[in-house]
């Protein structure tokens, strides 16, 4: 049963999904209102899942369960699925994890791994430069530290 985000425990579980490209308005309805019926209908084991499921900046799918219903591998699995089934309807993989986005100048963009380092000595990205920390596991985490300075995140490995 889909909830609004605050009424979920700060202990619910995330998992945030990120779009190789970024969506575009009527994509962004679109999805929005499949992710809807989606969370409307989620189940485990045959109870309604209290979950939340949301587009953020036209590029990142974020849901949001309170396992204390017992989310189960079965349901994950129909959420993976369903995530996989809407990249193949709008041409978009919601499963890239080798781009990082960060804020530069008030706007989104994206880095590709390897070039972190070049980044990093070029003077694009510092230490305060903002990311998105797709790694955020509960609710609480993702309102708190989605959003953080490089030197915080886990990428910070890329700062010698």
């Amino acid at each position: 049963m889909r909830r609004d985000l605050i009424a979920l425990p700060d202990t619910a579980k995330v998992w945030v999904y990120q779009a190789n490209r970024l969506l575009n308005d009527e994509e962004t309805l679109r999805i929005q209102s499949e992710i809807y019926d989606f969370t409307m209908k989620w189940k485990s084991h045959g109870q309604d899942v209290d979950s939340y499921g949301h587009i953020f900046h036209k590029l990142f799918l974020v849901f949001v369960a309170d396992e204390t219903n017992h989310v189960s591998g079965c349901s994950i699995d129909s959420s993976v699925h369903f995530i996989q089934a809407l990249g193949s309807k709008y041409n978009v993989d919601f499963f890239d994890r080798l781009n990082y986005v960060f804020f530069e100048n008030d706007k989104i963009n994206r880095i590709f791994h390897t070039d972190m380092k070049t980044g990093l000595s070029e003077g694009r990205i510092k230490n305060e430069t903002l990311f998105f920390n797709n790694l955020v596991n509960n609710k609480e985490a993702f309102i708190n530290d989605w959003v953080t300075p490089l030197n915080e995140s886990w990428l910070n490995r890329y700062i010698d």
